[in-house]
């Protein structure tokens, strides 16, 4: 979970001044309050578990305060206790630990201030694995492309509740990658030498051409789900999940040659499931000044000297499943062309790096190759240089040549 999502709550601390406003308003953030938020879930995995604390904040501001200093630990009903410290931006366990079924484990908070904040007990989830992933071609709302399907079945019938979250992997590839490079290269000058007739040279500068040394022809690029993504199952008369967690177009350019999602299934808890229902409504809910204010919604998070004070936020315990799994474009696609690559405009065009007018374009040629702005594609030995925009020869401008360690071609 993003904590971006949580910048919308700041708005329900101003529910009473702006609900029935029918005119334009000069907004100004001078009614501010500040509260807590605490994002935290425990899982079923034998893990250093995070836990993350901040503030919210203002619509002028760019992120959240992270809520530093403080002291977190979390406790069960045997007496065992497990104590979190900040690494960057979030409370990780000293040790790593799993929730174990049938225990309540509450979470404890102690701020710099002095504070204290507790949660409701929560025990585990039950655990139901995720039997595996689909990809199928279909269409979606009009639009081709592949849908990735999660399929899971809990025989007991008491899971129910459902979130997802998902980390996608692509390979991609370079369409008009050369093994040549430019660089400019500097010419030291050269002193006058009146014995041998020679007048000197002053420091100059040309375009070298070299052999590629570093991979930018394939990179891979990795991008976690950032929208809260749920399910649930009780329309249903047995347990059984076939759920649509990630469309993707026919056209995008990540599918293009070999493509991966992990997704990690969370079995909630009705209360954790309805606190994030209520998130993600209205975290999309469009116009959040609308006439329609919600007010603001508590989770099991409370102050225990003031238990009226507002904190935001949800503990939970959940047990998770997760699963991999690989296509190719040519698998769902065979025979069809790829779809549109990452830069639109690949095209070629060539620079003659001699000094004066058109077709001349020297300062034009080395000013690309300094701000490597463009990618050489071919080079005639003298002075003509067919160049695209770098992205189209070098995939590194805007991916990683880094293989991931899962990788699995």
């Amino acid at each position: 979970m993003k904590y971006f999502k949580y910048k919308i709550l700041i708005f329900f601390f101003l529910a009473l001044a702006i609900t029935g406003c029918t005119e334009q308003y000069a907004f100004k953030n001078t009614d501010f309050e500040s509260a807590l938020v605490v994002e935290g879930t425990i899982t079923n995995e034998v893990k250093n578990q995070i836990i993350r604390v901040s503030q919210v904040y203002q619509l002028d501001e760019t992120g959240p305060k992270f809520e530093t200093g403080a002291n977190l630990f979390v406790s069960d009903d045997q007496g065992n206790e497990y104590q979190f410290e900040q690494k960057d931006t979030v409370y990780a366990s000293l040790t790593q630990f799993r929730a174990e079924p049938g225990r309540k484990y509450q979470l404890k908070i102690k701020t710099k201030e002095g504070k204290n904040y507790t949660s409701d007990e929560q025990t585990l989830t039950t655990e139901t694995k995720i039997d595996n992933i689909t990809a199928t071609v279909e269409n979606v709302s009009g639009q081709r492309g592949v849908q990735i399907n999660v399929n899971s079945y809990d025989p007991t019938n008491t899971s129910k509740y459902y979130r997802y979250e998902y980390t996608e992997t692509y390979k991609i590839v370079a369409p008009l990658w050369a093994p040549l490079m430019t660089s400019i290269k500097t010419f030291p000058a050269i002193p006058p030498d009146p014995a041998n007739d020679f007048p000197g040279r002053p420091e100059t500068e040309g375009i070298l051409v070299s052999l590629r040394t570093v991979e930018n022809k394939t990179c891979f690029s990795t991008k976690k789900s950032e929208d809260i993504i749920l399910n649930n199952t009780n329309s249903s008369s047995e347990d059984r999940v076939h759920f649509p967690v990630r469309f993707i177009s026919d056209q995008s350019y990540i599918i293009s040659h070999r493509y991966s999602i992990f997704v990690k299934q969370f079995v909630q808890n009705l209360a954790a499931y309805t606190y994030y229902k209520t998130l993600k409504d209205l975290s999309t809910s469009g116009n959040v000044l609308s006439p329609k204010q919600p007010g603001f919604f508590y989770g099991n998070i409370k102050s225990v000297e003031n238990p009226s004070e507002k904190v935001i936020g949800f503990f939970e315990v959940s047990s998770v499943s997760s699963e991999r799994i690989y296509f190719n474009y040519a698998d769902l696609f065979p025979n069809e062309p790829l779809p549109p690559y990452y830069e639109s405009d690949c095209h070629i065009e060539a620079y003659d790096d001699c000094p004066g007018d058109l077709p001349c374009r020297r300062q034009i040629l080395r000013s690309l190759i300094r701000t490597n702005t463009a990618s050489l594609v071919s080079f005639n030995g003298f002075s003509l240089y067919s160049m695209v925009k770098a992205p189209c020869g070098d995939c590194t401008t805007f991916s990683s040549n880094i293989v991931p360690p899962f990788w699995i071609d």
